[in-house]
């Protein structure tokens, strides 16, 4: 990671803005929820995604939390400015702001903040999180129902984790890893296995989620397995949550 970038963001000077994504329930296209996803705007106002900031080995575990506790922060700062009650909205969570005392400190805070209730509000656990003791992710999980949070599991099919953490953690959604949706079109397997997914979803009285969707066919192939809400490239591309200054614009039209 560029130092320059890290030590901009850990002073504060750094831009953050967060951007949203739709998720769509398929059978009528009606918007049912936003995933917030934290962005750092570099010296030429390009946005970049904050996962290679997250997952850099250089970076301390110190820092790490500190990065991320800022980047929840301008999310939750987002949603009390902007958020909707008409819809939800779902945040992630990386595993070091679980594990952190600062992060249940602030938690508290920003949710007061909101102009909505909490239970509009989704935080997700990823596959991928390194905290592998499930009665830890139980107890989590158990500390955010207790605020009024709801819990989705992320990354679904994306390891061999990911159905003992969907039963032990009983999310009230679960989302799809873009592994499953890929080519689903083209695989049977993937298709037959989101349906039985479906089916269990709608069994658990859960939501079900598909992301990753990037193409119609693979949008048709997850109408086909009933797979009833989706996200991806195809339904809707990031955007930012606050516009970016017209800087070319303004200068054209002054001179």
């Amino acid at each position: 990671m560029p130092k320059g970038i890290l030590e901009s963001m850990l002073s504060g000077e750094g831009i953050i803005v967060p951007h949203v994504q739709p998720m769509y329930r398929l059978s009528d296209n009606r918007l049912m929820a936003r995933e917030y996803l934290a962005r750092h705007i570099d010296a030429d106002g390009r946005a970049h995604a904050v996962g290679p900031l997250l997952q850099d080995p250089a970076l301390s575990p110190t820092d790490r939390l500190l990065l991320d506790l800022k980047f929840l922060e301008s999310t939750f700062q987002t949603l009390t400015r902007t958020g909707d009650a008409s819809y939800l909205h779902f945040v992630n969570l990386e595993p070091v702001s679980l594990e952190a005392p600062g992060f249940w400190e602030s938690l508290p805070r920003w949710l007061e903040a909101l102009p909505f209730a909490a239970e509009r509000v989704v935080m997700e656990f990823t596959e991928s999180q390194g905290v592998h003791d499930l009665e830890a992710l139980q107890g989590y999980a158990n500390r955010l129902r207790d605020l009024g949070l709801q819990v989705a599991v992320d990354d679904l099919g994306a390891g061999v984790a990911s159905l003992t953490h969907m039963a032990r953690l009983a999310p009230d959604f679960i989302k799809a890893d873009r592994s499953l949706v890929e080519q689903v079109h083209r695989r049977p397997y993937q298709a037959a296995l989101l349906n039985a997914l479906s089916h269990f979803a709608e069994r658990m009285c859960i939501g079900f989620i598909a992301e990753g969707i990037e193409t119609l066919e693979e949008l048709q192939a997850i109408l086909d397995a009933d797979v009833p809400w989706g996200q991806g490239y195809v339904l809707g591309q990031p955007w930012p949550t606050q516009p970016r200054p017209l800087v070319g614009s303004i200068a054209a039209s002054e001179s």
